[in-house]
């Protein structure tokens, strides 16, 4: 059969009206297994196929990129870069966004090959058009381009490439295309940041995360929300967390914390900046982080005091990451008798509409008890206890519509059945439903005996 798709290869190349021997071709090649295919990659020509999607023949293309990308998968990277090089550049210009696809995935083969994306470094005007891909409309493209580019920077002669010469003026042009582009191109600066400290300093180097870092104190609302959600993706590695208290770039993102009081439209950003402190606490220290910018703490409690449903679940979703482990739960507790109030208040929205807002509120108590730091703690189940109405609703199946919502109560059960004192807290009555809640699982339901009655209809 391998050698049937050859010959129709072959006989592709001679026709001026190749479609018949294109659809023949895509069912041969399709039906064949890859091993068939690699033994014969040698005798595998496929010069004539690329020249076939330069034509304004929808059918003829669709066809072209099938028979390429089965046929590709059974060729070696580097034959493909030291081969096709031509041909790829020309792809990635190409009107039809299956040709750039096939174009683009092909480079992501590439990079992932040490000698092959040598052959890209060495082809500017191959890097190029890959960087200028960043800024197309067909999104599966751009992701796939910043993909291919990150794993080209993981490389020293990759990073010297994209920071350290005229590629830095190309990805700058790109970032000029839209808002939605600069963005991409941040996001491609913030992945390569977090590879190694050595490639923080290339992008520090090159002025675009500095660019970046301006974007969050700028008066574009919505532009300072994702620039927040960027900066953030920088502090999750020690180098990257370094850099920004260097900077005194988290210092700024508390000063603007204090003055979002004073700023009607902070509500568009505010979420991001709290959240920026939650997962800093939580990778680092939370005590550390919250003695050193109290703002943050007291923030997140009164935004949960609120009324504002968008704002409480924000607080909601902080203080599960702050409870999330021991240092943080101890964090919390040494607000007292507040965050004792906050709990029954976090106690009573777990039980009430809406559906959304309820899930993340046992989601954070499951958080806030699930480590024996807490569970074997007998203050937090009687303020549980003391919730009105809570310890029933704990144990009612009735009240949990979807899949999400009884997971998360079964989480909360779990951690209170594992109590040394939940029997004497709660009375044994409600532990004895609570085990039993545990053993039936989070989706348990009561089987309903009917009777059949002679003559009924």
């Amino acid at each position: 059969m391998a050698e049937e798709a050859l010959e129709l290869l072959a006989r592709v190349s001679r026709l001026e009206e190749p479609l018949e021997e294109l659809r023949a071709l895509g069912v041969a090649v399709q039906a064949l297994p890859l091993s068939a295919l690699r033994e014969r990659a040698s005798d595998i020509r496929l010069g004539s196929l690329f020249a076939l999607l330069n034509v304004n023949d929808r059918e003829q293309v669709a066809l072209c990129v099938s028979i390429l990308e089965r046929f590709l998968q059974a060729v070696d990277p580097l034959y493909v870069i030291q081969n096709f090089r031509e041909e790829l550049q020309k792809g990635l210009f190409h009107s039809d966004d299956s040709v750039k696809l096939l174009t683009i995935a092909q480079v992501g083969r590439i990079v992932e090959n040490s000698d092959a994306v040598r052959e890209i470094l060495n082809n500017p005007e191959l890097l190029r058009q890959i960087i200028y891909c960043i800024g197309g409309e067909k999104i599966a493209v751009a992701k796939e381009a910043i993909k291919s580019l990150s794993r080209i920077a993981q490389t020293q002669d990759g990073l010297e490439a994209l920071f350290a010469s005229s590629f830095l003026v190309d990805m700058k042009n790109v970032m000029a295309t839209s808002d939605v582009v600069r963005y991409r191109v941040y996001e491609l600066v913030v992945e390569i940041s977090s590879v190694s400290a050595d490639s923080l300093n290339y992008c520090a180097n090159s002025g675009l995360i500095s660019e970046l870092i301006e974007e969050l104190t700028g008066d574009d609302v919505l532009v300072r929300a994702t620039s927040i959600e960027m900066v953030t993706s920088l502090a999750y590695t020690k180098h990257g967390r370094q850099y920004l208290a260097q900077q005194g770039i988290i210092d700024k993102i508390s000063n603007i914390i204090i003055g979002a009081d004073s700023d009607p439209f902070s509500g568009f950003y505010l979420p991001g900046f709290v959240k920026f402190f939650g997962n800093l606490a939580i990778v680092d220290s939370p005590q550390q982080i919250c003695e050193r910018y109290p703002i943050f703490m007291e923030k997140v409690f009164g935004m949960a005091e609120g009324h504002d449903p968008t704002m409480i679940g924000v607080a909601v979703d902080t203080l599960a990451i702050l409870g999330s482990n021991v240092e943080g739960k101890q964090v919390l507790q040494k607000a007292g008798s507040r965050f004792q109030q906050l709990l029954n208040r976090i106690g009573h929205q777990a039980k009430n509409p809406p559906a959304e807002l309820r899930l993340r509120c046992l989601d954070a108590i499951s958080s806030l008890l699930y480590l024996p730091a807490i569970a074997n703690q007998p203050w937090a189940q009687k303020l549980m206890l003391d919730s009105p109405g809570f310890v029933e609703y704990i144990v009612d199946r009735s009240v949990e519509p979807d899949k999400a919502s009884k997971d998360a109560k079964y989480e909360l059960v779990k951690a209170l059945v594992n109590s040394k004192t939940i029997a004497e807290i709660f009375g044994n009555q409600y532990y004895l439903r609570l085990r039993a809640y545990l053993h039936e699982g989070p989706y348990y339901v009561k089987a309903v005996s009917t009777t059949a009655v002679e003559g009924a209809e």
